[in-house]
């Protein structure tokens, strides 16, 4: 009796399990009709994109072969082959975005290195500007400078041209002569060598040469001219005073003018006045060469 039982549940549960295998099939076709409509909107955004969608297989884990208690019992599980088939397009879409991103971290790393090679260009330049800024700067204090020193110097150099025609009267010295003589004698030369080195390597000076003598009339000019032609013959041939210089006078017997409040009176002997006269040109002969800074180019 327990046998006959155990036959009659084996038999009923073979029969069962292709009923029951069969109502799987078709709600698991049902099921993936429904998931197929609703992954299409990520089907057409991937189509979109420029990649093929992933296609869903109707094939059941047995491959296509029949299900049955048999085939349940040989293979319960879905095969290799099947999985693989299944898995491939999910590998393929994940390989595709691996490239995806390796392009897209390329491109990022590309475009951060021309950034920092455009800040790094832009920062020296910067750098040069600032460098040619400080430079103007520079020159522009260098030229302010010179021109201070140039304005003082012309201002100086004015003062002083404004006054070259104003002679002041420096050293005297007196020449005497013998009666109708013109030679001179040590002591006249003494003097005259004193005075010419005193003008030596000097500038805006003139030398006034005035003879007088005793007499009246014309003699007596040519007599004092004679006399002050022979001071003026010495001091250009002994110390090579240029003729231009000087200024001869032969004054004869004129008046001397005396002193302020005193009546003029006429020479009694023979002699000659020289005077040096100087005004400001050797100030502007004697300035450093450095007053006149020009200004930098």
């Amino acid at each position: 009796m327990k046998n006959r039982t155990f036959v009659a549940l084996l038999l009923s549960t073979a029969i069962a399990l292709p009923a029951f295998a069969q109502e799987a099939n078709s709600s698991s076709s049902a099921q993936p009709a429904a998931s197929a409509a609703k992954a299409a909107p990520t089907s057409q955004s991937a189509t979109s994109a420029g990649n093929q969608p992933l296609r869903w297989t109707r094939e059941d884990f047995w491959d296509g072969d029949e299900p049955g208690a048999v085939w349940l019992v040989l293979h319960p599980f879905a095969s290799k082959r099947y999985v693989r088939r299944q898995t491939a397009p999910i590998r393929d879409r994940l390989n595709e975005l691996e490239e995806l991103n390796s392009a897209n971290g390329n491109q990022i790393k590309d475009v951060d290195s021309r950034a920092q090679h455009g800040i790094q260009l832009a920062a020296s330049k910067v750098k040069d500007g600032d460098q040619h800024a400080l430079e103007a700067a520079n020159k522009s204090q260098l030229a302010q400078q010179a021109a201070s020193l140039a304005s003082t110097h012309v201002s100086r150099v004015e003062t002083v041209v404004g006054r070259v025609d104003q002679y002041k009267v420096g050293t005297q010295t007196e020449i005497r002569f013998r009666p109708g003589q013109s030679v001179l004698n040590k002591d006249a030369k003494n003097a005259l060598d004193e005075m010419a080195t005193q003008l030596k390597d000097q500038h805006g000076y003139v030398i006034e040469v005035r003879g007088f003598s005793p007499g009246r009339g014309p003699a007596a000019i040519a007599a004092s001219r004679k006399m002050a032609d022979s001071v003026v013959r010495y001091l250009v041939l002994n110390h090579q005073i240029p003729a231009f210089r000087i200024y001869v006078v032969g004054m004869g017997n004129a008046p001397v003018p005396g002193e302020e409040g005193t009546a003029a009176k006429r020479t009694g002997s023979s002699r000659v006045e020289i005077s040096v006269l100087k005004n400001g040109l050797d100030q502007v002969a004697s300035t450093p060469a450095s007053d006149a800074s020009t200004p930098p180019k």
